[in-house]
């Protein structure tokens, strides 16, 4: 069995030095996906679910029980993550069956509220989720638009960093730091200065939102600053819908997905590998 706790893999990864990757999940292509990757490149990594996934989908049980399996057969520690979760209705809905699905953390989202209205839902959601194991992550600053996350103004300050998780009690903080969400070049700019800070001023380990837009080496580099997981999403669809406009043009007549999603999964599988050779500290980057 290779269903791992989130709180293990994090751990294992700040002794280690390297980072935890962590793969935003839509199909069970992508949970296919992630399983082979990580396995090729020989890492651990988390499957993630996110609230706008769950939207998409209709509910989280599904998506959520083809992880849960997906990691008990899988050659690597595979965690179950749900990310960027704002709605508390959901959020109790997912921690009520935390044991069922192999839930072993959850990202919660208050960042868009004012500083005391977010660390007040936060504890709230800390509270509840530790009562049943589970390790929670939350966000502090501005991790959105690329305008407005490039800003110096939006990004995470560690003093008020430190208190914040003081007074939550969260396991995981996710830091704006110079990358975006959705971004599809890898252009963004890291402060690796303010990760150090940050590093130096908050006792949990940090997380890098909008990895995608990340060049390699700069992930590296804020890894060795001291990001602790890194979370990837666009980039998987990126390589999907590339592999598959491929695919449908050389096979016009093709009506069997079979066909044409195979290359598209193996595609995304192979952008894993490549990021978990990222950030694993074992391992050479490449």
């Amino acid at each position: 069995m290779s269903l791992a706790p989130t709180r293990e893999l994090v751990d294992a990864a700040v002794a280690a030095g390297g980072a935890v990757p962590a793969f935003n999940v839509l199909s069970l292509d992508h949970v296919e996906a992630v399983a082979a990757g990580a396995a090729e490149a020989g890492t651990p990594a988390l499957l993630q679910l996110s609230e706008n996934a769950i939207a998409f989908r209709g509910a989280p049980e599904p998506l959520l029980a083809a992880c849960r399996e997906a990691a008990e057969l899988a050659e690597v520690p595979l965690g179950v993550h749900l990310d960027h979760i704002e709605d508390v209705s959901l959020v109790a809905r997912v921690l009520a069956r935390a044991q069922d699905f192999g839930i072993g953390s959850i990202m919660f989202d208050a960042s868009t509220l004012p500083y005391a209205d977010n660390l007040a839902a936060t504890r709230e959601v800390v509270a509840r989720a530790h009562d049943v194991g589970v390790w929670v992550e939350a966000e502090l600053g501005e991790i959105g638009g690329k305008d407005g996350a490039h800003a110096p103004g939006v990004r995470t300050d560690p003093e008020e960093a430190a208190a914040f998780v003081a007074a939550t009690g969260v396991d995981g903080l996710a830091v704006a730091v110079g990358s975006s969400h959705a971004m599809r070049d890898r252009s963004a700019q890291l402060d690796l200065e303010l990760i150090a800070r940050l590093t130096a001023a908050v006792p949990v380990p940090l997380v890098l939102h909008g990895s995608s837009g990340v060049a390699d080496a700069v992930i590296a580099d804020a890894v060795a600053a001291g990001i602790r997981k890194v979370n990837v999403g666009t980039a998987l669809n990126l390589a999907f819908t590339a592999s598959l406009r491929e695919a449908l043009a050389a096979q016009p007549d093709a009506v069997d997905p079979r066909k044409y999603t195979r290359d598209a999964r193996a595609a995304m599988a192979e952008l894993v590998a490549r990021f978990c050779r990222v950030v694993d500290a074992r391992l050479p980057t490449p």
